[in-house]
């Protein structure tokens, strides 16, 4: 089945689909949990293969990267909302 991710009428991804989604933040002692666990709410099937991340060069920042198994927009746009409302991602890609 082919939906749209935009919101404009443009279909641009079939679902279910691998969907990499990159949060950055400040390297802390809590930052990788409780980013863990909003996407684990999302995302209850996620398995640790299928995260990844990367410390800055000075070890102030963290990025990781999660690659989903999208299986619809919305559940794409609710992660996304509820990653951002998080005071511990400063970025999200």
């Amino acid at each position: 089945m082919v939906k749209d991710i935009s919101g404009d009428g443009e279909e641009l991804l079939r679902f279910p689909v691998a969907y990499p989604i990159k949060v950055v933040g400040r390297r802390s002692d809590t930052m990788r949990p409780n980013i863990d666990a909003i996407v684990r709410a999302h995302v209850p099937d996620l398995d640790e293969s299928q995260i990844t991340e990367r410390e800055s060069n000075q070890q102030h920042f963290l990025s990781i990267t999660y690659t989903i198994n999208a299986t619809s927009r919305e559940q794409v746009v609710a992660l996304a909302n509820a990653l951002q409302s998080s005071k511990d991602v400063i970025m999200l890609i």
